[in-house]
């Protein structure tokens, strides 16, 4: 447990503030022994991933609502390859919560919560087609908790990070009976990794740039073509020369030209 511990903050929590909402609402300090219930199904919390000043780390998106979980399960496909293929971001966590597919993006250096909201809106804007119905972005775009998997749920489901290419099972339930491996979940975890500060800045430039939010950068101005030097005469340009011209110019540099080529 200590091990998952280890990783689950390492790609998301802060080593300067973790804590978390009791159930009267009071935020809490998230010590490891209250995250080892937590993971055990003893003690089920909602962790914050804002800090008291508005910097995140963690970039989740929920896939539910209406419509079927296949859809839901496509569109998460769609963004998770995008995030990889297109932005060069490492790869997102996947994760069911119970009632929805999640994807949890890891940043090296916390960021304002304002930018992650834009980055995760233009994202969903960028990618997925406006018909496709999403319940919502989940923290930090529209709330500043949740329950970190693996975590035992109201419902009696248990929510649990799987492997991408589990997902088509969970179409019709989006969640466990059972908990999961400990050392199942950590296998998951540990060989992912959080985007840098240069990887972030650039992929939410291209997002911006797909929106529109700023103008293309002008196209760089050709350097203008050097002035031919006249060959022979005096002002005799190389396409106005005849064969003895050029001839006589390189003889008068001791080049002794070699024609390789008959002309027809």
């Amino acid at each position: 447990m200590h091990k998952l511990i280890s990783e689950l903050t390492r790609l998301y929590l802060f080593d300067e503030q973790q804590q978390y909402v009791d159930a009267a609402g009071g935020v809490q300090p998230l010590t490891p022994a209250v995250l080892a219930r937590h993971l055990s199904g003893e003690q089920t919390v909602a962790v914050q991933l804002v800090t008291g000043s508005g910097l995140t780390r963690a970039l989740v998106l929920e896939f539910g609502g209406k419509g079927g979980g296949e859809l839901h399960w496509s569109a998460l496909c769609t963004i998770a390859n995008a995030v990889q293929h297109e932005l060069d971001l490492p790869a997102p966590a996947v994760s069911i919560s119970g009632t929805a597919f999640q994807l949890w993006l890891s940043l090296a250096t916390p960021v304002p919560v304002a930018q992650a909201r834009q980055f995760v809106q233009l994202l969903r804007a960028t990618f997925l087609p406006a018909s496709t119905d999403i319940l919502a972005v989940a923290p930090p775009a529209d709330v500043e908790q949740v329950a970190l998997p693996p975590a035992l749920q109201p419902s009696g489901k248990w929510a649990a990070f799987i492997h991408p290419s589990m997902g088509a099972a969970f179409v019709d339930e989006p969640g466990l009976d059972m908990p999961p491996p400990p050392a199942a979940q950590l296998g998951f975890l540990e060989s992912l990794r959080s985007a840098n500060p240069g990887q972030f800045t650039q992929a939410l430039a291209k997002l911006q740039g797909h929106a529109g939010l700023f103008d293309a950068a002008p196209a760089p101005v050709a350097a203008p073509l050097p002035a031919v030097k006249p060959v022979g005469q005096p002002g005799l340009l190389l396409q106005d020369a005849s064969l003895e011209d050029i001839v006589r110019w390189l003889h008068a540099r001791n080049i002794e030209p070699t024609f390789r080529h008959r002309l027809p």
